[in-house]
């Protein structure tokens, strides 16, 4: 069953991104690609991994919420390896269960909470890119042509975000002492994905209206997030695709700008590469405080 959704899901990013191709013309992409700026391009690697160590610093945070001690330098490695494989296993959460497995084999620390604290990390994530999203929507070509809905969406996307932080208050208290922390840290390392996203479009020989393209870009990235396609690949373009569409804008050096990102993340994923036969090494280097609840396989 496992082997069936995978295959649908690696059928669905196939379809997506040769179906994205085929609506602007891969010639077209590739020119544009091509007649980049390095300069840019290197700025945007820059941020872009700049983002993924504070991303690394804020999931550290979730550890010590349950008992789980890692130094910084060793759990950035492992988030690096996380990515790595994130990149090419179906959802996106390939390597997050892969680090789990590590250091609960490492720690004996229960699995649950190990898991609870991955995924409330990857959550805290998209909510700061909705509530982003949201307060750029208002200001884009969107809300000029299609008001109510992308007003609608805008708030919905702002509400999203101190609601799932009291949710999380509420429901998970073991994680309450690090949160101002967390939360500046989720919208710091956003803006900084943005600012690496800014640098990417600058880079590109054709411009694109910023506010939408930045917009569209936050919201492909929730897309690319789902448990949908391999690595997200597909998902960000399509969004792309039919946001600038939307908006009569040329979709191609959109296209260009989402190929792009993905070349920077797969390039800052393959850092991984250096520390995989390390993985049972580095796990070890972890400890857990024995006697709180989570050490024991239990839940707050």
């Amino acid at each position: 069953m496992k082997a069936v959704k995978n295959l649908v899901k690696f059928a669905l990013s196939l379809g997506l991104l040769l179906w994205v191709l085929d609506q602007v013309g891969w010639d077209r992409i590739w020119n544009l690609v091509a007649q980049s700026d390095l300069f840019c391009l290197f700025g945007a690697l820059l941020l872009f991994n700049a983002s993924k160590l504070l991303s690394a610093w804020r999931l550290n945070l979730y550890f010590q919420g349950i008992g789980l001690h890692i130094p910084q330098s060793t759990n950035c490695k492992l988030y690096y390896l996380g990515m790595f494989y994130n990149l090419f296993l179906p959802g996106g959460i390939g390597g997050d269960g892969y680090k789990v497995y590590l250091l609960q084999r490492a720690t004996g620390l229960g699995f649950k909470p190990l898991l609870q604290a991955s995924l409330l990390d990857r959550f805290s994530g998209l909510f700061a890119l909705l509530f982003l999203a949201g307060l750029l929507l208002p200001f884009s070509t969107f809300a000029k042509k299609y008001p109510l809905p992308t007003l609608t969406l805008a708030l919905l996307a702002i509400l999203t975000y101190p609601l799932a932080i009291w949710l999380e208050v509420r429901l998970f208290p073991s994680f309450a002492p690090t949160f101002p922390m967390r939360a500046l840290s989720s919208l710091a390392l956003q803006l900084l994905q943005l600012l690496s996203a800014l640098c990417l479009l600058l880079a590109l020989p054709s411009s694109l209206p910023l506010i939408d393209t930045l917009s569209l870009f936050l919201l492909s990235s929730v897309a690319a997030a789902l448990p949908l396609t391999i690595g997200g690949v597909g998902a960000r373009e399509a969004t792309l695709l039919l946001g600038l569409t939307a908006l009569g804008i040329d979709p191609a050096p959109g296209i260009a700008f989402g190929l792009l990102f993905f070349l920077v993340s797969a390039l800052s994923s393959a850092l991984g590469l250096l520390w995989i036969n390390r993985a049972d090494e580095l796990a070890s280097q972890s400890r857990c405080s024995p006697d709180t609840p989570e050490a024991k396989g239990e839940l707050r």
